[in-house]
């Protein structure tokens, strides 16, 4: 928090210092000091220092955008005051995720006359109160709510609607089966929309995609330039999705230039879809597309759409080879420089000539990935992960040596066989218990493979000369980066089915450990780091490399490295965790997981960590370490442990940290599960740490013009 005494503002003090005083700056120097500053610190507490800063914290400049989401310190009360002093000053509320206000605190958001742009994701709205609170905004063209069960349209008033007539932006995320506010938006330019519809009711009852009578009003479309729709696993939410597809069917927007629909599984076409998608080719020009993968494979679709200047491809899980994606995409490298965003996640063939006679494992045709990079050049966000792409013994051909090119890549997923180097892996034959010698001869012993002495060094001799090595130099501005086994399967998936078994690592993969760990620490604005399944991992030193030099990690999530029966690299972990000040998410997957008082103890010095997340078959935690823990780290306010523990540990732990966490009780979110729960249940919020997403999808639509 910004502090500024009276002894700053004083004369003695003036003269008697020898250094800068703070208030000396010009204004537009403060004003740059101060926009770091949460904007409920500048109007409750810095503006009452002293007089210049009460007149700087009230410049429009810092009162247009006022950003609660993820501002764990707010209350209801501080919410209160700051309506009421700056409310007619605020033009974007952004209280996403506030989901420990009570739903009461909406109703001082009437005093934001003047607002323009509103984010209630997250935030328990009825309809009267959003009835109530959209009647006071005239000036609202922009909105995000959440529909829940128990929302009726009809209770919302005229007033009401003919607010909602002039929205332009509509963010909408169902919980129930329903048209929440769409029909009432007349003017919509962009839709986003949510779908998180369970297909069982809390009492077990199953549920209807069907839509309830009176709520058949025709959303209007006419105006609509980006549709955008992610569904959660289950088939009310592709019921539900396909009433709203029903009017693009029957009249495709002229203006639509992008549209995108992520649904996880299988989305089976119908003949609506058909003649929306074939609307499409005739009538529009994209800019986005994402569509399901059976929307696509085995149909000619992508040769007969057309695009304008695209921004945005997301092919993932389809059966794309590399000579459709070169010629119906791609199209020679045509109009391709505006693309900042590719996803080909799952896409096994997209670097291979043809998909017909091709193995997985083989090798990638290096000259569609030169096409594709030449083509892209102004690529920003690039992901190649859930599929083997193995780079051939050509010299200079090599994956990293050619995405090495891509100098404005920002974010990048990549599967873990395709940063090995060639010769490594084909000299050094893979060293898994499963290889084992068939001899009548001495036996073998089979563990934890042994290593020499002088680690470090022969380390440090083969980064010098590593494809990988060269890729993290020549990324210098990179902000995200995962690097994922081609087969790896989380525990507790976000939106996929729990596998119990995973299948092995790639065979390329075995050579890939420490040393490519270390790599990563090159890159000095690292933001977000994923790391799963590294099987060559032995003593995790190159993570200690990276909390040295990545001093802006936030977000960290590991699972499943070196050799699954034993947690190889707690030391350098525990190293490493003392370095990362500014760490905010924590997640690790890793089974035999020893969550004990020395690892809490390094854990500790995280001082922003706000989410820890830990899964672990057959791991086990001292109870004392984490209540120690807790009362360290008072900005923690999720803490979920999927671990070996009984039942009995697990409650009396949560109940725990709940009463220690009197200060924190309406925003902390402890979970502790024992080990009947091996099935390890989805959990939203824990499985959201590792991020599917590799950038702001819906910021980056809502911003592009």
């Amino acid at each position: 928090m910004f502090r500024c005494g009276e002894e700053v503002v004083s004369e003695e003090s003036e003269e008697e210092s020898n250094g800068v005083n703070l208030m000396e700056f010009s204004d537009e120097i403060l004003l740059h000091i101060l926009s770091y500053v949460p904007c409920t610190d500048l109007v409750l507490n810095v503006r009452r220092t002293c007089r210049k800063l009460a007149t700087l914290c009230l410049d429009k400049s810092l009162t247009h955008t006022v950003l609660l989401q993820k501002d764990y310190k707010v209350d209801k009360d501080k919410v209160k005051q700051l309506m009421r002093d700056i409310g007619k000053e605020i033009y974007q509320l952004n209280m996403a995720g506030c989901y420990w206000l009570p739903s009461s605190t909406i109703d001082h958001v009437t005093r934001c006359k003047n607002l323009v742009k509103l984010n209630l994701s997250g935030c328990h709205v009825t309809s009267l109160r959003l009835s109530k609170m959209l009647s006071s905004l005239q000036h609202l063209r922009s909105l995000a709510i959440d529909v829940n069960p128990g929302f009726d349209a009809s209770q919302l008033s005229s007033e009401c609607k003919a607010t909602l007539s002039r929205v332009s932006e509509l963010k909408q995320t169902l919980y129930t089966p329903s048209y929440g506010v769409v029909p009432c938006c007349t003017s919509l330019e962009k839709l986003l929309l949510y779908f998180e519809i369970l297909d069982r009711s809390r009492e077990g009852f199953m549920l209807s995609g069907q839509l309830m009578v009176g709520e058949s009003n025709v959303p209007h479309y006419q105006n609509l330039r980006i549709f955008y729709a992610r569904l959660a696993p289950g088939y009310v939410n592709q019921e539900v999705v396909r009433l709203y597809l029903a009017v693009l069917s029957d009249r495709t927007p002229e203006n639509l230039h992008a549209f995108l629909i992520s649904a996880p599984g299988s989305f089976a076409e119908t003949g609506a879809t058909k003649n929306l998608l074939d609307s499409m080719a005739r009538n529009v020009r994209l800019d986005a597309l994402q569509l399901p993968k059976a929307w696509i494979n085995g149909s000619g679709l992508l040769q007969h759409l057309k695009f304008n200047n695209p921004f945005y491809f997301s092919f993932s899980r389809c059966t794309l080879s590399g000579g459709h994606l070169i010629q119906r995409v791609i199209n020679g490298g045509k109009d391709l420089k505006s693309l900042t965003s590719l996803n080909l996640s799952g896409c096994v063939h997209c670097l291979a000539p043809e998909s017909l006679f091709r193995k997985a494992e083989d090798d990638i045709d290096s000259s569609i990935l030169e096409n594709l990079v030449v083509s892209c050049c102004n690529l920003r966000h690039l992901n190649l992960s859930a599929a083997h792409h193995h780079s051939s013994e050509s010299i200079g051909n090599h994956l990293c040596q050619l995405l090495s090119r891509l100098k404005h890549l920002l974010s990048l997923a990549l599967p873990v066989c395709s940063i090995t180097d060639v010769a490594a892996s084909v000299e050094k034959p893979p060293t898994t218990p499963n290889l084992v010698p068939q001899t009548f001869g001495r036996k073998v012993r089979i563990g934890v493979q042994t290593y020499p002495k002088n680690l470090g060094d022969q380390a440090n001799q083969k980064m010098e000369s590593s494809v990988f090595w060269a890729l993290m130099g020549s990324l210098r501005f990179l902000e995200t980066l995962e690097i994922i086994g081609s087969s790896f399967s989380s525990a507790m998936p976000r939106n996929e089915p729990a596998i119990r078994n995973s299948l092995p690592p790639c065979v390329r993969a075995q050579s890939v450990g420490d040393s490519e760990v270390a790599a990563i620490s090159q890159l000095t604005y690292l933001q977000s780091l994923t790391l799963a399944q590294l099987p060559n991992v032995l003593t995790g030193s190159g993570l200690i490399s990276i909390g040295l030099q990545c001093q802006h990690l936030r977000t960290l999530s590991l699972a499943n490295l070196g050799m699954m029966g034993k947690m190889v690299y707690m030391s350098a972990l525990m190293d490493m965790l003392k370095h990362c000040r500014c760490l905010r998410d924590l997640r690790l997957e890793q089974p035999y997981f020893c969550a004990g008082a020395q690892f809490f103890q390094a854990l500790s010095h995280c001082s922003s960590l706000q989410r820890l997340c830990i899964v672990s078959r057959s791991g086990t935690l001292q109870s004392d370490a984490v209540m120690s823990f807790m009362a360290n780290c008072l900005e923690v306010i999720m803490c979920h442990m999927f671990m070996g523990e009984s039942l009995t540990v697990c409650k009396n732990l949560q109940q725990s940290i709940v009463r220690s966490s009197a200060g924190r009780v309406e925003v902390l979110d402890a979970k502790l599960h024992h080990k009947s729960n091996d099935t390890f249940c989805v959990n939203k919020t824990s499985a959201d740490i590792l991020s599917t997403e590799r950038f702001d999808l819906e910021a980056f639509l809502l911003s592009h013009k």
